[in-house]
């Protein structure tokens, strides 16, 4: 769709340092969308700068989380008539030159997702994460019957049928954005695909959760997700 009406979503939490540098490397690269900044609930002067970059911002009165910041955006999407909602981080560690592959995935997928785990790739990620988020890959792949290796990566754009489905239907909670998403489409039948990105260091700012937390919650998601598909399996046997 070379017509395809775009909305890069950007949601942010105290970003001052970054989100300028992101707009304009965005504005550079899809000079054709529009970027709207979720300001999450910030304390600094992150919608100022947003603002002044050139991006629309709707400002949030407290924080609610990347979940909630993308809840905003779907339904901003749905309502401005978007075909084509990319999600960017603030802090820069999303490549702005790397958003065409993500919106031309969308001529045959209604969701694609940015992997960093592929072989040119320098990402790692060592330890209790790192098995959760295999355990996450795996059980997301066997409920979508296709390869999901990257669950948690929040470089990802989204189709009509999946503004349709967001705008009503995404979860708030930590990562909700994420795997959560991921586990809602699925189960609504739309069709995931997987592109290789990179990722950079964060410059400015600090990430919303440290890396225990981030670790626990991933294995807590990890086991509901397991469950979730035990449940479902169970359920096609005794209805076959």
């Amino acid at each position: 769709m070379s017509s395809r009406k775009t909305l890069v979503a950007i949601p942010a939490w105290n970003e001052e340092g970054s989100i300028a540098e992101v707009i304009g490397r965005i504005q550079l690269h899809e000079p054709d969308a529009d970027i709207l900044v979720v300001n999450d609930g910030s304390t600094d002067s992150t919608a100022l700068v947003a603002t002044d970059a050139g991006a629309v911002v709707v400002s949030l009165p407290f924080n609610v989380g990347v979940g909630g910041a993308m809840r905003t955006a779907f339904l901003f999407a749905q309502r401005g008539g978007y075909h084509c909602v990319v999600q960017v981080d603030a802090d820069g560690q999303h490549e702005p030159a790397e958003l065409h592959a993500l919106i031309a995935g969308l001529d045959h997928y209604d969701i694609v997702v940015g992997t960093r785990f592929h072989p040119k790739s320098t990402y790692h990620v060592r330890g209790p994460r790192r098995w959760a988020m295999k355990l996450l890959s795996r059980t997301l792949s066997r409920m979508a019957k296709s390869p999901i290796s990257d669950p948690t990566s929040g470089f990802r754009s989204a189709g009509p049928r999946a503004i349709q489905l967001f705008s009503g239907n995404y979860p708030a909670e930590y990562l909700g954005d994420t795997v959560g998403s991921l586990a809602i489409a699925i189960r609504s039948g739309l069709k995931i695909e997987e592109v290789p990105v990179t990722m950079y260091f964060r410059e400015y700012g600090r990430p919303s959760k440290n890396a225990i937390w981030s670790a626990l919650y991933l294995g807590r998601a990890s086991l509901a997700l397991v469950v979730q598909l035990v449940r479902r399996t169970r359920k096609s046997d005794e209805t076959h």
